[in-house]
């Protein structure tokens, strides 16, 4: 049936790829959505764009997910699976190996979601990663809490962002902690806390090989804003700086050892404090949240979004062809904010490109030809949010998901 529309099945964890879908349906193609019954009726979606909704209580449990699809298949023909959450990526791998649909499989995407996978598989290619133990055998982590001081950092391995994430002090809190959680502590991985400025690479690759990659560093740590709150920011940094073509470089690397073939990605590295060199942290095969695809459109007028659909609707068979771009600067400023709708008429520079309306959150990205002028601008906002906005309530529920 070579003139059958494709069938696009976007897995929905969560309200958001607004934009994929919207281009797979100018693309041609019929679009599903299976989403989780609590988003039902949720008007963020583009209703116009989608074929038809599907429901279920949740997307979690994989053989429920895959018999609901498998039943869809009997007579709705599936020809590309898409997760649009981090969430979902396991289940859309699972679902592609028994349907046997193109795409991305379990053993890859475990790269790019099980964070002792991402460690080990550095470990054996020989990329610069913090130190860590699996959180499995006890006789290896008393070990590892003698030979590396802490503090430590305790990490769900499957969760997204920094959700979950604990800093460790000493021993005693580490086993206090391992004793509360019970069966659950193997699916956390302990590693060495790196103090150092956190930098993010958002990419495109094709057949292997990176073709598009924007280096951003955040102003603080993601950590640190989760624990304590504050202002989110994060800004692109010059192109031809030695940091931005160092990653450029270390992020293929990484993306060739955890075998990505095409897609996007969202992967951050930390350059350390105490030796100056880059450690990789973690990475995944989605779209950054945060607002950072916004960020990164307004800089090039390249919406990450948009490419991963036409790279799920090329497939393996057709050529994709990156599309030609700016190369301007950009930046996000961004917080909770103790008024419900923050009034930010008073800012006013031309170089504000959009603002941010959500409630109880104050937020613009800047763009600039000028990085110099673009961090000018966001080191100032950065202090009148602190004075005119922020409350002090940590962000991550409210900005990463």
């Amino acid at each position: 049936m070579p003139n059958q529309p494709l069938t696009v099945l976007c897995l929905a964890g969560d309200v958001k790829g607004q934009r994929l879908i919207t281009e797979c349906k100018q693309e041609g193609c019929r679009v599903f959505v299976l989403a989780r019954e609590s988003l039902k009726g949720d008007e963020g979606w583009p209703h116009a764009d989608v074929d038809e909704f599907f429901y279920m209580p949740t997307l979690t449990k994989k053989d429920d997910v895959i018999n609901a699809v498998s039943y869809l298949n009997r007579t709705e023909r599936i020809d590309r699976i898409v997760p649009l959450d981090e969430f979902d990526l396991e289940i859309a791998a699972a679902l592609r190996e028994h349907l046997r649909i193109p795409g991305m499989g379990e053993t890859t995407a475990r790269y790019f979601r099980d964070k002792l996978a991402m460690r080990m598989r550095c470990e054996e290619k020989g990329i610069l990663s913090p130190g860590f133990v699996p959180v499995l055998n006890y006789d290896a982590i008393r070990q590892f809490t003698e030979q590396v001081p802490p503090p430590w950092v305790l990490k769900p391995r499957s969760q997204g962002g920094a959700a979950g994430i604990r800093k460790i002090h000493h021993a005693d809190e580490l086993w206090h902690h391992l004793e509360m959680m019970g069966d659950e502590q193997s699916h956390c991985v302990l590693e060495q806390f790196v103090p150092g400025d956190i930098f993010h690479v958002d990419a495109i690759t094709i057949e292997g090989k990176v073709v598009f990659a924007e280096v951003s560093r955040y102003a603080r740590p993601p950590l640190e804003i989760i624990q304590n709150g504050g202002i989110f920011m994060t800004s692109l940094q010059k192109r031809n700086s030695i940091e931005s073509l160092a990653l450029k470089e270390l992020n293929q690397n990484l993306l060739s050892a955890f075998n990505l073939k095409r897609g996007v990605s969202h992967t951050e590295f930390i350059k350390s404090h105490a030796d100056g060199k880059f450690y990789f942290l973690e990475t995944a095969a989605r779209v950054g949240g945060a607002y950072i695809a916004d960020v990164i459109e307004h800089a090039t007028g390249l919406n990450l979004w948009t490419e991963w659909a036409k790279i799920e609707v090329a497939g393996e068979q057709k050529p994709y062809k990156l599309p030609n771009h700016r190369e301007d600067y950009a930046g996000i400023v961004l917080c909770l904010a103790k008024q419900e709708w923050p009034d930010m008429s008073g800012y006013n520079d031309p170089e504000i490109a959009y603002r941010i309306h959500k409630k109880n959150h104050a937020g613009l990205i800047v763009a600039s030809p000028d990085p110099a002028r673009l961090q000018a601008l966001l080191e100032n906002y950065s202090w009148r949010f602190s004075n005119d906005f922020l409350t002090a309530a940590p962000q991550y529920n409210k900005i990463e998901r």
